[in-house]
């Protein structure tokens, strides 16, 4: 679709209006000259007295939207104003609607957050009424902020607290729909060794620095990757280096390891996170239809991901969740029914239901034409079943975000049962308090304690560039975290 927006020149506000056109067409060309093109969906742009009037036009039809703002100065303002009346317009024009309203962020709980603290229940008419939010969204981001502040009492006072994520870039095998820093481990056994060496470095000066200052951690998180990848030998001198060098672990409050691939699950592997208390661990299906798994690139089988459950459970592991993906190439709802079928079966402690997401430089994004998935419709009957699945089967919504290119503008929503929440999903959704990122690809956030400006901060994500440069990464990180608290 060819779309010529007119006048906007201040490109400030191109990539709201890019965002917006996406939600209705996909991979649009969009044109911001004054000229209007033939054979293009035509918008016009005009503004007076804190209006902002808009005019579609196509082979003669026109429809026209205005919306008030409060104060042209206010840039922020007029953006709004802006993506209010191009969705307005392109609803009309196309029939479609767009539950999220004018929101395109990752973090709409965030929002409400803020929005709930200074209004109360005022905000869920200011979502409605500026934002376009239906009343399911608004509904399901109040369930979740209200969970969220059952399981964390005190979330508006965790910032002078860290939580820590621990990335392994390593993975049996990179699935089709993935671009998180994961390498395929086989053959790489120097590597791992050089990158561990490096991990061992950032734990221990980042733990003298956290002892130094007297600062708690909140969550260890140990993400990927497949953390357990690495092997049982491995992970274990890993967790020693952790329980050592980190100040007071036994008053941390949770601390999760993804064993998300199945493959990778051994009892040797389980008897170490025993030894170190670790019970919560990851385990994701993704789906229970065979060619879904071969489809996609993941190397085990469903009959291997119900054992290693199993297994999983018999040694300990007392809370587990487990990853659902919607909209999986070749799969409708006949397939999610069956992976519903099947997780009932299980009943994990905590289920993270998932909507495909296009990231742009994964192998599902740069082969469309070889991935076909459903349709709108379709994709949006799946989240409504699963929605009724979890709270049939008493899963509570505690966590939500979104993403870019994700199939049918929906999103993804943690669900747990009672009291089995992850805190670090909580943590780094709702930017609350500083999560400091070691090892390979691993992002650090700061949230500064009194100001709650937030940062970032990347190590390489590449196993060769880490491992030459960990030693200045770390001191880096360490420069930025004097600076954060200073004082203390």
């Amino acid at each position: 679709m060819k779309i010529n927006i007119q006048g906007i020149n201040d490109t400030y506000y191109h990539r709201s209006i890019i965002n917006i056109s996406k939600l209705f067409f996909e991979d649009p060309t969009i044109d911001f000259s004054d000229k209007q093109i033939k054979e293009s969906l035509n918008l016009t742009f005009t503004f007076h007295n804190n209006t902002v009037n808009g005019t579609l036009e196509s082979n003669g039809e026109y429809l026209n939207i205005r919306k008030k703002i409060l104060s042209f100065e206010d840039r922020k303002q007029v953006n709004k104003g802006i993506t209010y009346v191009l969705l307005s317009l392109l609803k009309k024009w196309t029939g479609l609607e767009q539950p999220w309203g004018i929101l395109t962020g990752i973090r709409p709980t965030k929002l409400f957050h803020k929005m709930y603290r200074e209004q109360g229940e005022k905000s869920h008419e200011v979502l409605r009424g500026e934002y376009l939010l239906s009343e399911e969204k608004i509904n399901i981001m109040q369930k979740i902020v209200n969970r969220q502040l059952e399981v964390i009492p005190d979330l508006y006072e965790l910032s002078n607290e860290v939580s820590i994520y621990i990335g392994i870039p390593f993975c049996p095998t990179k699935c089709a729909y993935c671009t998180f820093p994961a390498y395929a481990i086989q053959g790489k056994q120097g590597k791992v060794d050089t990158f561990l060496e490096g991990l061992h470095y950032e734990v221990k000066e980042i733990g003298r620095w956290l002892k130094e200052k007297n600062v708690n951690i909140t969550t260890v998180y140990f993400g990927g990757g497949t953390p357990t990848s690495i092997s049982a030998e491995q992970m274990d001198l890993l967790y020693e280096e952790v329980y050592r060098s980190f100040p007071d672990m036994d008053k941390v409050r949770e601390v999760t390891v993804e064993a998300g691939r199945p493959d990778t699950i051994t009892p040797e592997k389980l008897e170490v996170l025993k030894k170190w208390n670790i019970d919560r661990i990851s385990i994701n299906p993704q789906s229970y239809t065979q060619e879904t798994l071969k489809a996609i690139g993941r190397h085990h089988t469903v009959e291997e991901t119900i054992e290693k459950f199993y297994l999983s459970r018999s040694m300990g592991m007392n809370n587990i969740n487990m990853d659902l993906i919607i909209g999986l190439p070749g799969e409708g709802i006949g397939e999610f029914e069956h992976t519903l079928k099947k997780t009932k079966e299980l009943m994990p402690e905590s289920l993270t239901v998932h909507t495909l997401s296009f990231k742009r430089a994964s192998e599902m994004t740069k082969n469309k034409q070889k991935y076909k998935v459903a349709k709108r419709s379709e994709i949006e009957s799946m989240m409504k079943r699963a929605e009724e699945w979890t709270e049939k089967n008493n899963y509570h919504p505690y966590y939500l975000y979104r993403q870019k290119n994700i199939l049918g503008n929906l999103e993804n929503v943690g669900y747990a049962l009672p009291g089995q929440e992850s805190l670090y999903n909580i943590l780094i959704m709702e930017e609350k308090q500083t999560i400091i990122g070691l090892g390979c690809g691993a992002s650090s956030k700061w949230v500064h304690p009194q100001t709650e400006k937030i940062s970032q901060f990347f190590n390489p994500k590449d196993p060769k560039s880490y491992n030459e440069s960990y030693q200045h990464y770390t001191n880096k990180k360490i420069e930025v975290l004097n600076d954060l608290y200073k004082g203390k």
